[in-house]
């Protein structure tokens, strides 16, 4: 794979899916890596496999979000990739939706967003460079009955997405929206034995943002859907 052109990362909303394997490959690219949670505790074996340094922090706070990126620049320098994989749901018919936690569910998955690129942004077009990855879903570009949450988070998601690549390529900074159109793999959720490589692999998809980080600016992705081969469109 093509060295990428960064030398740290930040990943917020960190779980062992997704966010771990993220981790993993970005810290053998030879980033120096920090990963936040609202529980760091979870992250233990992850900090020990990869050498990640973890931050606890609130993605819908504003002033929590400043304090992290505070405290990830005086332990690692400013962060050149910034990736946003948090997100929040409440399932159920929306006559029967609590509105308090639809909106922690949507600060989560939209606002949260926000706070987070908005901090990149402020580091990294005073560099003329980095990234800034989103993590989408299938709900980013269609709503599903009794999910009436994750698709106005996830929807925002993708627009600030839109937004933010507008705004910001053009100073060097790349972002993209990453959907993940599909079940994703982990202990709890593996393949049925006679559907193989039926969800997506945390591996694969981490291999994916690698391989967008990569791209030479003279033709960037704002936006790369990911599916497995048996998944239907």
């Amino acid at each position: 794979m093509t060295a990428l052109p960064y030398r740290t990362a930040l990943i917020v909303g960190t779980g062992p899916g997704i966010s771990a394997a993220l981790a993993r490959q970005l810290s053998q690219a030879g980033l120096r890596v920090a990963v936040s949670a609202r529980n760091i505790d979870k992250l233990e074996g992850l900090l020990e496999e990869t050498g990640a340094e973890a931050f606890a922090a609130d993605a819908t706070d504003p002033a929590s979000v400043d304090s992290l990126f505070q405290a990830v620049e005086a332990r690692i320098g400013t962060p050149e990739v910034v990736v946003y994989n948090a997100s929040g749901r409440v399932r159920g018919p929306i006559t029967d939706l609590d509105p308090e936690e639809v909106r922690r569910a949507i600060e989560t998955s939209a606002f949260g967003g926000f706070l987070v690129v908005q901090q990149a942004a402020k580091r990294l077009v005073p560099l003329g460079k980095g990234a800034i990855l989103l993590t989408g879903a299938t709900a980013s570009v269609k709503g599903f009955a009794n999910s009436a949450s994750f698709a106005i988070g996830k929807f925002g998601l993708r627009g600030l997405a839109q937004s933010a690549a507008r705004e910001l390529a053009p100073k060097g900074i790349h972002v993209a929206h990453f959907v993940i159109d599909g079940a994703v793999r982990s202990a709890s959720r593996p393949d049925p034995e006679d559907r193989p490589d039926s969800t997506l692999d945390p591996d694969a998809i981490a291999a994916s943002y690698l391989a967008v980080l990569a791209q030479p600016r003279s033709a960037w992705s704002w936006e790369v859907e990911l599916r497995p081969w048996v998944e239907s469109f």
